[in-house]
């Protein structure tokens, strides 16, 4: 049986690759600003990007706190930009790891908006749907974005999409990770794989079962944690993050 998170990749990068074509004509902006991690989802958009403007249109900007070996990513003819933060970082004397790791977010943020101002360039984000439903962003940080091409697919259907434009399979199958510490990855601070996330997710959050009598989507919900180990973690995370979703609170 076919999964439900399974994406014909051609149609979905055309897909994609119309939208972006169509958002930056519609702006009247000729360039990209993208903050390049080397993980999947910034290569991914990075490799889409590369379809649809000029290679010297794109700027792609590498903000790491610490060295990082060179990044297994053809980079010919495009604007490569390198600011170290590493001294803008450690002038907060941050020692809690989630704000650590929250200023960085801003931080790379501020050098995205800016450089983009300079350049009257649209930022390029790299959210995805598990990310923004398992609240996994920083509020005017990563989740900071004039446009974003990957927000409406799962981490898993993002892989998908990047088998089809030929990432490298070790920037496929590498443990996600958004940089912000020594040995941080996705899932290790989850504590259950996006493999697992996004199923639930789905079944969650899929229209059909939205749609559901309370008393039967209880029920439901209560199959769903039977057939998924960390389904209970998964969505109590959901939950717990729906506030990043809604805020700023305001008048109406």
């Amino acid at each position: 049986m076919k999964s439900p998170l399974s994406i014909n990749p051609k149609q979905e990068a055309n897909k994609v690759i119309f939208f972006l074509k169509k958002t930056f004509k519609e702006q009247k902006i000729n360039k990209a600003v993208l903050g390049l991690s080397g993980g999947i989802d910034s290569t991914v958009v990075l490799y889409l990007l590369k379809k649809v403007l000029p290679l010297q249109s794109i700027f792609v900007v590498q903000m790491d706190y610490n060295p990082r070996k060179e990044l297994d990513i053809d980079l010919k003819g495009i604007n490569t930009i390198n600011v170290p933060i590493k001294k803008i970082i450690d002038e907060f004397e941050v020692a809690d790891k989630i704000r650590f790791g929250n200023i960085m977010a801003r931080v790379r943020m501020i050098i995205l908006f800016d450089l983009a101002k300079q350049l009257n360039a649209l930022v390029c984000g790299t959210e995805n749907k598990s990310e923004r439903l398992l609240g996994y962003f920083t509020r005017f940080g990563d989740a900071a974005s004039d446009i974003e091409p990957l927000s409406h697919l799962y981490k898993t259907q993002v892989r998908q999409l990047a088998g089809y434009l030929e990432v490298p399979k070790n920037i496929i199958n590498q443990s996600p990770t958004a940089g912000l510490w020594d040995g941080q990855t996705d899932e290790k601070e989850f504590g259950f794989t996006y493999k697992e996330a996004d199923q639930v997710l789905y079944l969650i959050n899929d229209p059909t079962f939205a749609k559901a009598s309370a008393g039967k989507r209880s029920q439901d919900i209560n199959l769903i944690k039977k057939e998924f180990k960390n389904a209970e973690k998964i969505i109590s995370r959901m939950k717990k993050n729906q506030f990043k979703l809604k805020t700023p609170y305001f008048l109406k």
